[in-house]
């Protein structure tokens, strides 16, 4: 019997997946384990595995193919002693084929069929005509409708649909206006040359209200190419990634209710502490010759005082779901990094627990297959809050979004020289911005500010991150 391999779900989130890479061909026996195709999924590029024994009779979604949904027909395997033939020939039949391969909507309209009934004998096919008639002016967009007619000496008035529509909005009586088109009919330039000279305006009604704005939507493609008639742009489709980040920055926007609050950090101490775990550092033989176990980064100091902080204020490592506040054990900190196409979040886990060397030689692993989507889901997936540190472009200070279910978010500027009051005189520090945002469901104000405080104190003491 066939064995039909279909688009795994790599991740709970994952709805399609791009195909990106046959390993074997038609005719390859394979095993149980074997590697058999890779698949780009929003974050990353993973490899599937076979899970049964048999010969690829048939490749029925070739490499390279965009959103392919989840359980959709990928393959077709020939069991043992089965001929690879049939076994193509068979492919997808039931559940998988239908996902696989859905039937092309057709352009021509299917007639309905006449339904006999003893007791309403059919209609005359005039009636055709009426029903044309009917969808005619269900097609005429709603604000283009013609309203009430009105009347002037008791004699209807006729003005266009949209002559209608710009007095409704300019309160102007259309009784009162003169048409200029085809047997007196009022038309748009009517209506305007009214507006423009403050005539036939309704008794005691000043300039009609603007109805409640709908609600925001994006514009459409045809609206935005139209703004550039020039040619002078090129088309690139989004990826999944890009969609999937569009997706949960609105949905993360639009359902949390942010909440920041801000801080400076003197980070002259926590500077001087790196260098000196630096220089400490043992060298090791790699590769490349003896190169040092570890080299620590300021965002890596960043991680470990965050982590700490959710340590010292419990009650700020939370997630907000509608039943309960999930209260975390651990400290799993997301680190944003940048790759082409977008970013990702890989954690670190059980920060609090680990020494500045681990997070560092962890991030920088991370970093690098997160990179060539190389990450595993577990690895970017979950976690209790995130860091994102953009001072090394430069930037000051920002705020940014959170990520569910995440309930807190530390956003980190550049460490940069300030002019501050130390002992009541003016002195030069080492000033770096940190913008806590926070889930206000989850983390009010004042719990926030004493997060931040935590963070403060780990960051300006950073002898207290080794103890």
């Amino acid at each position: 019997m066939p064995i039909n391999i279909t688009m795994p779900a790599l991740s709970p989130t994952m709805e399609e997946g791009n195909l990106a890479k046959w390993l074997v061909k038609e005719g390859d026996q394979v095993a149980p384990g074997d590697v058999i195709a890779e698949i780009e999924t929003d974050k990353a590029t993973m490899e599937v595995e076979a899970v049964d024994e048999g010969t690829v009779a048939k490749i029925v979604v070739p490499e390279g193919t965009e959103g392919v949904k989840v359980n959709a027909l990928i393959a077709v395997l020939a069991g043992e002693g089965e001929d690879a033939a049939d076994a193509a020939k068979a492919a997808g039949n039931g559940k998988d084929k239908a996902e696989a391969a859905p039937e092309p909507k057709s352009d021509a309209k299917a007639e309905p069929k006449a339904e006999k009934s003893d007791a309403a004998p059919s209609k005359p096919a005039a009636d055709a005509g009426g029903a044309k008639e009917a969808e005619a002016k269900a097609a005429i967009p709603d604000d283009v409708k013609a309203g009430p007619a009105p009347s002037r000496n008791g004699e209807r008035v006729f003005a266009s649909p949209l002559a209608r529509r710009i007095a409704q909005n300019e309160g102007l009586d259309l009784a009162a206006i003169k048409g200029s088109g085809p047997h007196g009919r009022i038309v748009k330039a009517d209506v305007e040359a009214a507006a423009a000279d403050g005539g036939a305006r309704k008794p005691a009604e000043a300039k009609a209200a603007p109805a409640a704005a709908p609600a925001a939507k994006p514009m459409s493609d045809d609206a935005v190419l139209k703004l550039f008639e020039d040619g002078s742009y090129e088309l690139v489709p989004h990826d999944n990634m890009r969609k999937t980040i569009a997706r949960r920055l609105v949905e993360a926007k639009s359902t949390i209710p942010h909440f920041y609050l801000t801080i400076d950090c003197d980070i002259d101490a926590l500077l001087a502490l790196r260098k000196q775990l630096n220089d400490a550092a043992p060298k090791v033989k790699t590769d490349k010759g003896e190169e040092p176990a570890y080299k620590l980064s300021v965002n890596d100091m960043v991680i470990k005082a965050m982590a700490l902080a959710l340590k010292a204020v419990p009650e700020a490592n939370v997630s907000w779901t509608d039943a309960n506040m999930v209260k975390h054990n651990h400290a799993d900190v997301g680190v944003a990094v940048s790759i082409p196409g977008g970013l990702i979040t890989p954690i670190v886990r059980h920060a609090e627990q680990k020494t500045l060397s681990t997070i560092s030689n962890e991030m920088k692993d991370m970093a690098a297959r997160a990179r060539t989507r190389k990450l595993k889901p577990e690895e970017y997936q979950g976690g209790t809050t995130a860091v994102s540190n953009l001072g090394m472009f430069g930037i000051k200070d920002f705020s940014a979004v959170i990520n569910p279910p995440h309930a807190t978010i530390l956003a980190v500027g550049a460490g940069e020289k300030r002019a501050v009051v130390k002992d009541g005189a003016v002195a030069v520090a080492t000033i770096m911005s940190a913008t806590l945002s926070t889930d206000h469901r989850a983390v009010d104000g004042a719990l926030g500010a004493e997060l931040l405080a935590a963070f403060k104190g780990f960051v300006e003491n950073p002898m207290s991150m080794l103890v």
